[in-house]
């Protein structure tokens, strides 16, 4: 059998590929004949630089930035050498978790660091990116970003306007010339996994602002801000993207990097799939092992497990696809109509969750699991 094994990463426990290795030797252990394939599985959020880093024979490289609350942290980006490509998660810079509840408000937070991780993998040589801009902390329409790449913003008086989301209201002009020349050589693929536009009712501010800390009356000042933001950048870049599905993504990135960086806008899981070249394998392949940690409706809305299961049908209609999860809730079933045959939780008998998220034990689940899975399979082809 040819089989393809992209499993998303069982969160607090085993990574994406390490998983997939799991289950790679697993089958091999009992169908030594089995042609398998392990390829990396994430959406753009969490995990994704570690999956496809490790996944695409990359390595973790640390940089030290500037935090979202303006201190300096230690951040990371994926480099692939062999096509010199990025691989960022901008909550790893700039994220939610990055900053104490009682500190959270999104007049005080910047992407700035954002902004420096993507000029030192510049420094590396790296061309073409690939960001993750979910589980933002910020509301700054890219300026702390925008401003670590080189462009000029600044107040009325002519002075450099600072690099907070709360800054944006002093924003009179803006220089794009001076912008790092090496942009031009790059492209940027955006994971983005939500279609609110910029401003207004299903806007960012509105929307997301009150999960950063933002009061009603944050909310109303940074729509207003930002709209206004907006139409300046707009009128200088002659390129509109307020109402682009996904502008308001991450506070506002999803429209900076589409009219400064001329990024493209793309759900998580067609970015991944498309940038691990996968569907080859899937071509050919007459199984197809997903899953990941928890199994829900959740995951029939477009997760990674969903995905990559839709496009295994779409590139070989025959394919089996089975996944396998830590647990499963009753909505779960859903997944049956979105491209999952079926799906297995691992677990084998009553346990507690820190026994049942032990490497130890979920390591055993899921070998246990594959090689009954693969002794049913391999039955039904006898029969």
């Amino acid at each position: 059998m040819n089989i393809v094994i992209s499993i998303d990463s069982f969160k607090g426990c085993m990574s994406s590929m390490d998983s997939g290795k799991v289950l790679q030797q697993a089958i091999h252990d009992v169908y030594p004949e089995d042609h398998v394939q392990v390829f990396p599985l994430a959406d753009g959020g969490e995990g994704t630089v570690d999956a496809m880093t490790q996944g695409l024979h990359g390595r973790i490289v640390e940089v030290p930035v500037t935090g979202p609350l303006g201190t300096r942290i230690t951040s990371r980006y994926g480099f692939l050498p062999d096509t010199k490509t990025a691989i960022i998660e901008m909550a790893d810079a700039s994220g939610l978790t990055l900053v104490p509840p009682e500190k959270r408000n999104p007049l005080h937070t910047t992407t700035f660091g954002l902004g420096e991780l993507i000029l030192a993998a510049m420094d590396h040589g790296c061309r073409h990116f690939i960001i993750g801009i979910g589980g933002s902390a910020t509301n700054d329409c890219g300026l702390g970003m925008l401003t670590a790449l080189g462009f000029r913003f600044q107040k009325a008086d002519g002075s450099p306007a600072g690099i907070m989301g709360g800054d944006l209201a002093e924003v009179a002009s803006l220089d794009m010339a001076q912008s790092d020349a090496r942009l031009k050589d790059c492209t940027f693929e955006i994971a983005c996994d939500v279609t609110n536009p910029l401003c207004g009712e299903e806007g960012c501010s509105r929307v997301f602002g009150p999960q950063k800390g933002a009061t009603e009356a944050i909310i109303r000042r940074m729509d207003g801000d930002i709209h206004r933001f907006a139409e300046l950048a707009e009128k200088q870049s002659g390129i509109e993207g307020q109402k682009l599905p996904g502008a308001g993504a991450a506070g506002g990135l999803g429209f900076a990097f589409h009219v400064f960086l001329h990024g493209a806008l793309t759900p998580g899981v067609d970015l991944i799939l498309s940038a691990i070249g996968i569907d080859k394998a899937l071509a050919e392949a007459d199984l197809l092992v997903t899953g990941e940690g928890r199994m829900d409706q959740q995951t029939a809305m477009g997760k990674a497990p969903a995905g990559v299961a839709q496009l295994a049908k779409a590139c070989q209609p025959r394919c089996l696809t089975v996944a396998l999860c830590g647990c499963a809730t009753r909505e779960a079933e859903r997944v049956n109509q979105h491209g999952i045959d079926a799906y297995f939780p691992i677990l084998h008998a009553p346990m507690t969750l820190e026994e049942a998220m032990s490497r130890t034990t979920t390591e055993q689940n899921l070998r246990q699991t594959m090689q009954q899975v693969m002794h049913l399979i391999h039955a039904g082809k006898r029969a």
